[in-house]
């Protein structure tokens, strides 16, 4: 079973392989379609239908399940639509037209229109998949502060295990051909879990710094100075032919890197500089 299995089966879509599943001690299968649309809000990637809406008729949209037949709102729902834009800081955005709007920009509406439908769990399938850096961190911080603000549950699927790891509360993991774990990302990354996301023996998950890196081992030479340069002079050097560097030092202010080699100092301005130089001398 893949995620998006797993997914349509919690949201009721399909029914479950083995078992039952529960929202709020209730079977899934009591709930009536209006019901569960009043407890659980969807973000998926596909991008909506209608470029002629604007975002708060968009937004607006989340009040479907609340409203009467013909869809008329009323103050409370005005004002949980004003809530949602308000939250996902998108108000001077309201009048614009959806597809007007950049993929950012349509995400963040589209995580408005399910805080506006005021559902206590809040399902997203890659909700930063084709984001520049930006918005993914947007979004991220985004889910984050609605949970905490508005106390409601964000279940999110990514293949990002990065940003996984620097934001989420507790992560499961399904390994290929393994049945699922969870538990608390710091936990799960020292106990060795995630590794079994990484099939191919030649990489590992370095537990440092959370990134998947080679298993090639790099000799790095005695790094004094920065500590917070530390960490980038070494991502330099693993990606650089080894040299017979004795020592380096490296400062922040001005920056500056020193190495040793043989029996000769040199110094430069930046990483660009160190990298020239290593060029000169393996031609």
């Amino acid at each position: 079973m893949g995620k998006s299995t797993l997914l349509k089966t919690i949201l009721g879509f399909l029914p479950p392989i083995s078992g039952e599943i529960k929202l709020f001690d209730q079977p899934l299968g009591q709930y009536s379609p209006r019901e569960l649309a009043k407890k659980i809000a969807v973000v998926l990637t596909e991008r909506p239908p209608g470029g002629n809406l604007t975002v708060e008729q968009l937004v607006a949209l989340g009040r479907i399940p609340h409203t009467g037949w013909l869809g008329n709102l009323t103050e409370k729902d005005r004002h949980k639509v004003q809530s949602a834009l308000r939250l996902t800081n998108i108000e001077q955005l309201k009048t614009r037209r959806i597809g007007e709007l950049s993929d950012g920009q349509l995400q963040i509406a589209m995580v408005a229109r399910a805080l506006a439908q005021d559902g206590e769990l809040l399902i997203l399938d890659e909700p930063t998949a084709h984001l520049d850096l930006i918005n993914r961190w947007e979004i991220m911080q985004l889910l984050r502060r609605m949970a905490q603000i508005s106390g409601k549950a964000v279940l999110m699927v990514t293949h990002d295990l990065e940003q996984a790891l620097d934001s989420c509360d507790q992560l499961w993991v399904m390994p290929s051909g393994r049945g699922m774990l969870g538990g608390i990302p710091e936990d799960m990354l020292l106990q060795g879990k995630l590794d079994l996301l990484i099939p191919d023996s030649k990489l590992y998950l370095d537990k440092e710094s959370g990134k998947i890196c080679a298993t090639k081992q790099v000799r790095f030479p005695e790094i004094t100075g920065s500590p917070s340069l530390k960490r980038w002079v070494k991502n330099f050097l693993r990606k650089t032919p080894q040299l017979p560097i004795r020592s380096l030092h490296v400062e922040d202010d001005p920056f500056s890197i020193q190495i040793k080699l043989e029996d000769n100092t040199h110094t430069f301005r930046s990483f660009e500089q160190l990298h020239q130089f290593i060029l000169r001398i393996r031609q």
